[in-house]
């Protein structure tokens, strides 16, 4: 953080954050002083993934008390070995379960009992552990399922946001049971899966319709077939008969990731357009840019709206000052909540020139054309420049800006009784991964990927890719490679590069297939595009998955680590030996 006194006094702090509201708020309430005395701005963050939506709040306050002291200029800045032992990570889980199911493998019940590491204080400890219990179903309907969860305080880092928010270890856990019930009633564990999934009409234990449900059996049956599955499934028996020394896994997982808040306020998006005289634009939205390419699906968005070019707009950083409330850049609603907020902003000050075009050349102002440009009307010719438009506009006193507002419809959800719909609607995928291991040493390889995954009709295809790829790569490090060590004192011993080991391109399979599901726009959403920050993440289980396939012994459960390192593949292979 950087902290300073503008020329009147008042405190303006520049954050790595998420959350830039929040950020004011805190560090108003340090200082003493209202809201409105605080500014606080985020041009951009090297990275975030949940880890500074609330985290920033404190080196932010740390600065700008020190500006306060000293009257000068405060800068912050942890390095590696501080940001490691300092900073929160993702919640560890535990999760312990009892399953009923028949000789197919139909699960007819199941009780979860989940476990959250919290640290040492709250932080977002509760909701990351409601989102867990939201998806410890992921895909699958399970007509009697109970789950609870706890939040147990350790003497560990308070613990935070990641990608994912808890989903990810629901998933996990739910996909350890399938794996289980596979392995117990002797049949493949991509038929057990499949032989749950939801079905249209379905609801969830918590209550709410699976919207879109045929979607997960679509996309499933699709990848089969692209990623040549049953053919590679025998091969790998074959394979494993063959070579015991160095054995395959194959696995296929599928991934259902709710979108939405789920605290309910959290659910609103602002923002400030403003038109010149030159008919060039600037849009102030509440979103926060991380790399994950927001910024340029809201100059898109605004782009559109207009007709114009995207070198015509400007997108300014986020400030507490041009659009005040904001909601944290978070829960992958980045792009739904904001770039709704944009188009409303855009389209208000649209209106107002079409109806003054409408009325000044007598024409019907809803049949004019914004595009290229120009605004136009075929039926009588008419064609002037948005600059014209813009111009001619202003000489007449038509407002030129707007605000934007967009509240998500349809979400409640009551705590007492546990039922609800929280989710404005649901993101599908899943992934196929195929891993060669070392019988003596438990090292691996991955060999292959194929993904499918839902993300609408796609405001930028070469950017959801981009999120996709890089999420299945991230959720792959997590789950196999990035081990974090604690000692009986609760102090971290991988603080560093040496001892926490990242992915690398080493890493990656050499054959990565992903494509994005066409035919797929979600009604009542920008566009029709979906969420794409955090459901790829979870495409890696079938990694994990892969990994205990090739392991496992026949008609018996295949007990593997979390993170999957080679150590815990190694001691997974024991009863090979």
């Amino acid at each position: 953080a950087l902290a300073h006194y503008d020329e009147q006094g008042h405190m303006v702090v520049h954050s790595s954050t998420q959350h830039p509201s929040e950020t004011q708020e805190i560090v108003a309430r340090v200082l003493g002083v209202p809201k409105n005395q605080v500014t606080c701005q985020s041009l951009r963050m090297g990275g975030a993934f949940g880890g500074k939506e609330v985290q920033a709040n404190l080196w932010a306050a740390v600065a700008a008390l020190a500006v306060r002291k000293t009257g000068r200029p405060v800068r912050v800045r942890l390095d590696r070995l501080r940001d490691f032992t300092m900073t929160g990570k993702r919640h560890p889980f535990l999760a312990r379960y009892e399953v009923g199911f028949d000789d197919s493998g139909k699960v007819a019940a199941l009780r979860v009992n989940l476990f959250s590491d919290g640290g040492y204080s709250l932080d977002l400890s509760k909701p990351v552990l409601y989102r867990a219990m939201f998806h410890i179903d992921n895909c699958y309907r399970i007509p009697h399922l109970r789950v609870t969860g706890r939040i147990c305080k350790t003497h560990r880092t308070s613990q935070t946001a990641f990608r994912g928010f808890g989903g990810p270890q629901g998933m996990v856990a739910i996909e350890e049971v399938m794996d289980h019930v596979a392995r117990l009633v002797d049949a493949p564990p991509h038929e057990v899966r499949a032989r749950n999934f939801y079905e249209p009409g379905d609801r969830t234990h918590y209550g709410q319709v699976v919207k879109d449900a045929d979607r997960i059996r679509r996309i499933w049956d699709d990848l089969l077939r692209e990623s040549n599955f049953e053919e590679r499934w025998k091969a790998t028996r074959l394979h494993n008969g063959q070579n015991p020394d160095m054995r395959r896994g194959l696995a296929i997982t599928p991934v259902k990731f709710g979108i939405s808040f789920t605290a309910k306020f959290y659910n609103q998006g602002g923002a400030l357009v403003l038109v010149y005289k030159d008919g060039t634009v600037q849009v102030n939205h509440g979103g926060t840019e991380m790399g994950q390419g927001l910024h340029t699906k809201m100059l898109q968005i605004a782009a559109h709206a207009f007709g114009i070019g995207m070198d015509r707009i400007r997108l300014m950083p986020t400030r507490t000052d041009k659009v005040p409330n904001t909601s944290a850049t978070a829960a992958s609603a980045g792009t739904d909540l904001n770039g709704a907020a944009v188009k409303n902003a855009c389209d208000d000050i649209k209106t107002r020139l079409a109806s003054f075009i409408g009325s000044k050349h007598d024409v019907p102002d809803t049949e004019l054309l914004f595009e290229g440009g120009r605004v136009t009307h075929p039926a009588t010719g008419l064609s002037l420049s948005f600059e014209e438009v813009v111009k001619a506009a202003y000489f007449e006193r038509i407002q030129l800006f707007s605000t934007g507002f967009y509240r998500t419809p349809g979400i409640a959800f009551d705590e007492g009784t546990g039922k609800g719909t929280p989710f404005h609607y649901f993101a599908y995928g899943a992934a196929v991964t195929e891993v060669e291991v070392d019988r003596f040493t438990g090292q691996y390889r991955f060999l292959r990927t194929d993904i499918l995954h839902d993300v609408g009709d796609s405001l930028s295809p070469l950017i959801d890719m981009g999120q996709v790829e890089g999420g299945y790569i991230q959720g792959l490090g997590w789950l196999t490679q990035e081990e974090l060590v604690w000692d009986d004192k609760g102090r971290l011993r991988t603080g560093n590069a040496s001892t926490y080991k990242l992915p690398s391109l080493g890493e990656c399979p050499p054959e990565f297939h992903v494509r994005l599901l066409p035919k797929a726009a979600e009604p009542g959403v920008i566009h029709g595009s979906k969420a794409v920050g955090e459901p790829p993440l979870m495409l890696a289980i079938s990694a994990r998955e892969a990994l205990r396939d090739a392991v496992a012994l026949p008609n018996a459960q295949a007990p593997l680590a979390c993170p999957s390192t080679a150590e815990a593949v190694y001691w997974a292979l024991e009863p090979h030996r």
